[in-house]
């Protein structure tokens, strides 16, 4: 978030010699010409808000309708679709093939190792029928909650659907997350039955999984049962009997044949963990019919999706609400084809990412401006070695995608025709909120646009005002909407306290954002990432967007350290191009200058440290906790969420060789 006599978002050197007007890409006349969504779809859901989510929810077969779009009586507790009856898994599989449609690939899925699979909505549908009759068999009951913790598999998708088949919430627990993270979440929900796998591939080579259950488990007395897939094949796993059963044990003698029972609109789908500012994990509810309606309409207007022509890429971890939404229901939901990768973008090499979008005819791509400035940072010759025509949207999610990035994705992997969704929402929407629409919208490099259809937000200041064109404040959402968050697990006054008190009425996103001239929004980060220097607010992601715009860096992020004269400093941490070297003190006196240049003096870093990496997620999510650490000297926190938790002993090891200056 900025002040109101900000600057604009930095554009960088991309953006630099273009014309306002030029600034802007314009969607291609033939996707235009073919667009799901036209730009009527504005008006259409602002003057009747509740008949355009009605009509959106005919998208899904109910097998009860529902009496009324929105019961808000009882606000912020909202209930979507009163009355009505649905079966998630049915109308992700079921439904497709009584349609005539089995035969249709829902995922092409590529291993790490080269092994690939292919399933049609027939075999989904026989998998997840099987695997519902043996969790069944197993004990699970409507309402009972089930831990998943598994790499990026085909039974990953399965166990999901079965459980939403059978009526009982899933929590699914990112592979990377360490054993006390598990087992934290696993006692939070209650869950009793566990889903897991001997382990993944990463990077080259078998990553156990099956350990860490075992570890979270020694404090979860009451999970009666682990459900194990065997896909790396190790022979030292550990084995309880009377608790562990293996999945080809148990799945494979199952019927395929299962009846699923409708539930109420309002019941729980599933409980998805996030980071909260107390340190205990938030647990995230979502319920099915709102959620369902939500993910497939923004689905199919967001990426125009053509269900019968396109192959379609979601590069998220399940783990993570995009692959919730984005990988499984949305997708499922609409009868998409869907590719589905289990390992890293550089194994076995760099191009792996673009081999296989090449070779499966990818006609969309979704992934984080993290993975696309990495992408970045190995150059542009890596994809150029693959035929990416098959391409024709893509899409950003994460992170604020700064202007540099986004144009290099346009250019490099879009091939300059392709318009980029640059979307905004969080665990808590549960559905994109804030994006282009790829045929009415222009693409303006940074800006995540305007609110879709159906949804109101707003930037307002301290005292909840609407901000003018210009000024930057805070992100709110003004009208519920069908994917929202219903409560915190087991918590509802931390929920009405986390999202509702802030602004009363309007639900706070917790992050800063700014009107641009034309009235679009440009997302600023957290709140909690903005930095008071002297006084000044200053947007770590402005002044990232700034770093990055410079030719030799590939990646940057910024935190401020606390400083007694100052309050707070800018510490700035680069990654630079394999084309700039190991850097120096002229590098970093370059970047500076080039800050301040872009942004003014007061966002001038007080620190520049040169690093190899940055601690991240495995869905990209730069940890600045751990950066912050280093900034302010101290013993960095715990770092066991991280995709690669050797990271900061490489940053450490960095530092100690003077890769860094500080005024």
């Amino acid at each position: 978030m900025t002040n109101d006599d900000s600057t604009a978002p930095t554009t960088g050197d991309a953006l630099a010699n273009l014309s306002r007007e030029e600034r802007h890409f314009d969607p291609p006349e033939e996707l235009a010409a073919h667009a799901n969504v036209k730009a009527d779809a504005y008006h259409e859901a602002a003057s009747d808000r509740l008949g355009f989510w009605a009509r959106q929810a005919e998208r899904i077969s109910w097998a009860e309708p529902f009496t009324d779009v929105l019961d808000w009586s009882k606000a912020p507790f909202a209930k979507w679709f009163v009355g009505g009856r649905l079966n998630a898994a049915y109308n992700c599989v079921d439904r497709h093939v009584e349609a005539g449609r089995g035969d249709k690939v829902a995922y092409h899925w590529v291993g790490e190792p080269g092994d690939t699979r292919t399933l049609t909505y027939s075999d989904l549908k026989d998998e997840v029928c099987k695997t519902a009759n043996a969790l069944s068999e197993l004990g699970v009951k409507t309402g009972d909650v089930v831990a998943i913790y598994m790499p990026m598999i085909p039974e990953t998708v399965v166990a999901m659907l079965a459980c939403a088949r059978l009526g009982a919430p899933h929590t699914v627990v990112f592979g990377g997350f360490s054993a006390d993270a598990l087992s934290g979440r696993i006692q939070d929900c209650d869950a009793r039955f566990v889903i897991t796998a001997d382990g993944g591939y990463r990077r080259g080579a078998a990553s156990a999984l099956k350990p860490a259950v075992d570890e979270a488990l020694r404090s979860c007395p009451d999970v009666r049962s682990v459900l194990v897939v065997r896909r790396t094949g190790q022979d030292d796993i550990a084995w309880t009997d009377n608790r562990d059963v293996w999945w080809h044990e148990i799945v494979d003698r199952q019927s395929a044949d299962h009846t699923p029972e409708a539930f109420d609109a309002e019941h729980p789908l599933y409980v998805m963990y996030t980071s909260g500012s107390t340190g205990k994990p938030k647990g995230i509810l979502h319920t099915t019919g709102g959620y369902l309606v939500g993910t497939a309409y923004t689905h199919w207007a967001i990426f125009d999706l053509k269900p019968e022509t396109d192959i379609y890429w979601c590069a998220a971890d399940i783990g993570w609400v995009t692959g919730h939404s984005y990988i499984v229901y949305g997708p499922l939901a609409n009868g998409t084809t869907s590719l589905m990768y289990e390992g890293t973008p550089d194994t076995p090499h760099k191009g792996r990412w673009w081999e296989i979008a090449q070779d499966y005819k990818a006609t969309i791509l979704y992934t984080a401006p993290t993975a696309i400035r990495t992408f970045m940072k190995w150059g542009a010759q890596i994809p150029s070695e693959w035929d990416l025509s098959s391409l024709r949207l893509l899409g950003s999610v994460g992170e604020p995608i700064n202007p540099e990035a986004y144009i290099w994705y346009r250019k490099e992997i879009g091939g300059d025709r392709c318009p980029v969704a640059d979307t905004w929402w969080q665990t808590e929407t549960g559905m994109i909120m804030i994006s282009p629409l790829p045929g009415v919208t222009s693409g303006k490099p940074g800006s995540a646009m305007k609110a879709i259809p159906g949804v109101e937000a707003q930037v307002v200041d301290d005292a909840g005002e609407p901000v003018k064109p210009g000024s930057g404040g805070y992100l709110v959402l003004t009208d519920p909407w069908p994917a929202m968050l219903r409560t915190l697990w087991g918590d509802d006054e931390r929920y009405r306290e986390t999202y509702w008190s802030r602004f009363p009425g309007r639900y706070f996103a917790g992050d800063g954002a700014k009107l641009d001239e034309d009235g679009d929004i440009w997302l600023l980060g957290r709140v909690d990432d903005v930095m008071n220097v002297s006084g000044h607010r200053l947007s770590t992601t402005e002044i990232e967007s700034a770093l990055v715009s410079h030719r030799k860096v590939a990646e940057a992020a910024v935190v401020g350290a606390a400083d007694p004269t100052s309050g707070q400093a800018v510490a700035a941490f680069v990654i630079l191009r394999e084309s700039a070297g190991d850097g120096g003190q002229d590098v970093v006196n370059e970047l500076r200058d080039h800050v301040a240049k872009e942004i003014g003096a007061i966002a001038k870093p007080k620190s520049i440290m040169v690093v190899p990496e940055l601690p991240k997620t495995r869905s990209g999510k730069i940890m600045r906790r751990l950066l912050r650490d280093v900034a302010e000297n101290r013993e960095f926190g715990d770092a066991t969420t991280l995709a690669d938790s050797s990271v900061m002993d490489l940053i450490k090891a960095n530092l100690s060789q003077g890769k860094g200056d500080e005024d």
